[in-house]
């Protein structure tokens, strides 16, 4: 059994994250080693250049697990690479509500501001917004020509782990959610494509010329990404094992921090 994901020519069995697990391995192989010290006191084992796209890969990953909730009557496709460079969209879904491009953002423990035409991450602005929006257009445009029909494609961004999430006032044609409202969200639309419609389309979707000029599906390492999860788990572990152990110190340091200001001070008295 090998560690990577068989490269495939058609999109339905793509891994979810398949192209930010590949960037990241790619960024964190260059890493220097963890010493012995730092291995123990839980240092991560993840570099400045490969985290980012870590967390980005657990957001998707995060999502397409949700997605594995949807019915028969949908299907999903993941890391779909789209255009003439290295660009892919998240998750594009196709079912009875219709055809749906989801871009992942994981923003861990952050207070997210959304009006209608900005969202806020901690009180900065992003371009979360404009790049859902270009997302959805391009997909229309190539699975329209794939599919020999106008497809409208709705764009959906979906915050993973936020913190607190502020509505303003939402976007007229965005649709912006937590990652545990999306399948139900989904699911409650109106039907309006039938089913062999959604076959059809499912059909055009599968295929990585629909979206790209060049497409060429780089296998993806899942293995050598779930052991460097479990280091970096591991790692957490042991931090937050240190910090127990230094707290538990010093609770139990307090009487006896008591007691001898206690004495000076009876000493001081007398």
């Amino acid at each position: 059994m090998t560690s990577t994901q068989p490269e495939t020519s058609t999109l339905a069995d793509r891994a979810a994250a398949a192209s930010v697990i590949t960037e990241c391995l790619r960024a964190q192989m260059v890493a220097p080693p963890r010493s012995a010290a730092a291995r123990l006191f839980g240092r991560t084992p993840l570099s400045a250049e490969s985290e980012p796209w870590y967390l980005g890969a657990l957001g998707e990953l995060d999502v397409a697990r949700r997605l594995e909730a949807l019915g028969p009557a949908w299907r999903v496709f993941h890391s779909v690479p789209v255009g003439r460079g290295s660009s892919d969209i998240d998750h594009v879904v196709i079912g009875p509500p219709g055809v749906f491009t989801i871009n992942t953002k994981h923003h861990e423990g952050r207070d997210i501001w959304i009006g209608s035409k900005r969202l806020l991450v901690n009180g900065q602005r992003t371009d979360h917004l404009r790049s859902a929006s270009f997302e959805a257009k391009r997909a229309s445009q190539r699975l329209s020509v794939a599919a020999h029909a106008l497809i409208d494609v709705a764009p959906v961004i979906v915050i993973v782990g936020a913190r607190r999430i502020t509505v303003r006032e939402r976007p007229a044609t965005i649709f912006v959610l937590r990652e545990r409202d999306l399948v139900r969200w989904l699911c409650t639309l109106p039907a309006v494509v039938p089913p062999d419609a959604i076959e059809r389309l499912a059909d055009a979707a599968s295929r990585p010329s629909t979206w790209h000029d060049a497409p060429a599906l780089e296998p993806a390492d899942v293995a050598a990404f779930d052991r460097l999860r479990r280091e970096v788990d591991g790692a957490r572990t042991r931090r937050r094992g240190w910090a127990i152990a230094a707290l538990l110190a010093v609770l139990a340091a307090l009487p006896f921090a008591a007691l001898a200001a206690w004495a000076s001070v009876m000493s001081a008295l007398t």
